[in-house]
């Protein structure tokens, strides 16, 4: 009886051959299924994955499958709109249950926030997409704000007053009866104010004689002409007065309170100040918080999102 070949036997090229392709297969990466219960929310139950024999590892293939993506994975990012509207429109574009609206009402910088995959009551989400509204200061309120408590010289304080007569306002009655009995100073139409500027101008170069604060709230000025042998003549001073303005870019006009006040020493310097004009802006805020949340059917919340990671 013939003896069996042993596996030395084997030819020596058909050997290399078998060791070639024993070699290859092991080295070869092979599909593996991870199973991801009980490693937390947010996971498939499987998950696929490429195991490397000759290193011992897990293949990363994230950046080759994303290569190959004819759409992103998921959105994210963040539009900033100009308007309210706008804000609006593009909720209604965008939004699913998990969208929630956010307003910054405090501060210099108010901003509304829509996170359109925000976290909700039953599971996290990403929050990565986002819509910023920040509420663009009209050019007027920026210039009324910058000069806010500012001191300026007569001639100059006259030219600001002539410069911006379109945002003057008259009084209303309520407002009035409200200004006059807290500030205990008389409220000024807007025609009594650019009689004041004028008078500024024709005492430029005046020096003040004499200042009187009268019972009933009027303040009267009196100034000595250099030029005429220091003949004065009083001058009418509002303590308050109101102006009217859009706060935002398409946004609604609002009303702010202004004081008028002056210093006397050496000379005299005027200056205004804009009376609580953050609040002002914040009740603006909030009713556009409001408004988006109504139009779009979201929740509303004062206050800021959780940071983007």
């Amino acid at each position: 009886m013939a003896d069996k070949p042993l596996l030395n036997d084997i030819p020596q090229a058909g050997a290399a051959g078998l060791i070639a392709d024993l070699a290859r297969t092991a080295s070869t990466p092979v599909l593996i299924e991870i199973k991801t219960d009980g490693l937390g929310e947010g996971l498939p139950p499987i998950v696929p994955a490429l195991w490397d024999h000759t290193n011992q590892r897990v293949i990363d293939v994230q950046a080759t499958l994303n290569a190959a993506r004819q759409a992103p994975a998921r959105r994210k990012g963040t539009a900033k709109v100009d308007t309210l509207q706008s804000f609006i429109d593009l909720i209604e574009r965008h939004k699913d249950e998990r969208s929630a609206i956010f307003a910054a009402t405090i501060g210099r910088e108010p901003k509304l926030t829509a996170v359109l995959d925000y976290n909700t009551g039953k599971a996290p989400f990403w929050g990565e997409h986002r819509i910023v509204y920040s509420f663009p200061l009209t050019d007027e309120l920026k210039i009324w704000i910058d000069n806010n408590k500012r001191a300026m010289e007569q001639a100059e304080f006259a030219t600001f007053l002539e410069e911006h007569a379109a945002e003057l306002s008259a009084p209303f009655d309520a407002e009035r009866v409200e200004y006059e009995q807290l500030f205990r100073r008389k409220i000024a139409t807007p025609s009594e104010v650019l009689a004041l500027s004028r008078s500024l101008e024709v005492f430029v170069n005046a020096k003040v004689k004499q200042a009187n604060n009268l019972q009933t709230g009027e303040r009267v000025l009196e100034f000595a002409d250099e030029h005429v042998n220091a003949k004065g003549e009083p001058v009418d001073i509002p303590g308050i007065f109101m102006i009217q303005m859009r706060a935002f870019v398409s946004g609604d006009p609002i009303r702010i309170p202004v004081r008028l006040n002056y210093r006397l020493k050496g000379g005299i310097v005027w200056f205004y100040e804009l009376y609580r004009w953050e609040e002002w802006l914040r009740v603006e805020v909030r009713q556009a918080l409001k408004q988006a949340g109504d139009d779009t059917g979201l929740p509303v919340f004062e206050g800021s999102p959780e940071p983007q990671s």
